[in-house]
């Protein structure tokens, strides 16, 4: 009796191993057909997933391009190039805070139709090249311009303080500086009346601006020899 149920429990483990066997062979049977079904459509996506990274640019290469270059200012004239060279040793102002001065003056100069040598000259009296100069009546800026009386003058856009803003300064002053003429009649006149002494009989503030604008203009015709041999 013991005999017959050892044999049957040895019959038993054989065919639970060999049904083990065969069933370990047929999940290995499945996934080799599985990945054999799936290796093309992997290979596929494998292939647009590279075709699209060769195509885009790296990010490396988006933040090395570099943009457009801008075109560099125009100089200013070889005169006017002279005259910021005397008016920086006369007045001790570096040169490189004379430029914007220059070319606002030049700029707005042609635009209004009045000589930028009599605009430097008036800077030059008015305020020694101090853009952020100040009087006790409350005159401001390279030009000396009293906010009170031309706020109507400052262009659109021109920031919270435009009287100290250089251009901004230099556009109102030559406006001022243009109706004072109009309305008196002459340069001299309109001169004593920018100055504040539309009154005084010697014309004094007028003679003092014109004396500048000669030295810029002599200052303006003088050509610099080169070096010796």
């Amino acid at each position: 009796m013991s005999a017959t149920l050892s044999l049957r429990g040895s019959v038993t483990r054989r065919v639970d191993a060999t049904l083990s066997f065969i069933q370990h062979c047929l999940i290995t049977v499945a996934l080799v057909v599985s990945l054999t079904l799936l290796k093309p459509f992997a290979n596929a996506a494998a292939e647009a997933a590279r075709a699209e990274v060769t195509d885009a640019p790296s990010v490396v290469e988006r933040e090395v391009t570099p943009e457009p270059a801008k075109p560099p200012p125009e100089a200013l004239p070889a005169r006017l190039q002279r005259v910021l060279d005397h008016v920086s040793r006369r007045y001790r102002v570096a040169p490189e805070a004379l430029v914007p001065v220059f070319e606002a003056a030049e700029s707005v100069g042609r635009e209004r139709r009045v000589d930028p040598l009599l605009i430097i000259a008036i800077i030059g009296i008015e305020s020694r090249f101090n853009p952020f100069a100040e009087s006790p009546f409350g005159a401001k800026g390279l030009m000396q311009v009293i906010p009170g009386y031309h706020l109507d003058k400052v262009p659109p856009g021109a920031g919270e303080q435009p009287f100290l803003d250089p251009v901004t300064n230099i556009q109102v002053g030559v406006h001022v500086l243009e109706e004072a003429i109009r309305w008196r009649g002459s340069l001299i006149a309109g001169l004593q009346h920018y100055g504040g002494a539309p009154d005084d009989p010697d014309t004094s503030y007028a003679s003092k601006v014109l004396a500048e604008k000669q030295r810029l203009e002599q200052a303006a015709a003088t050509r610099r020899s080169g070096p010796r041999a």
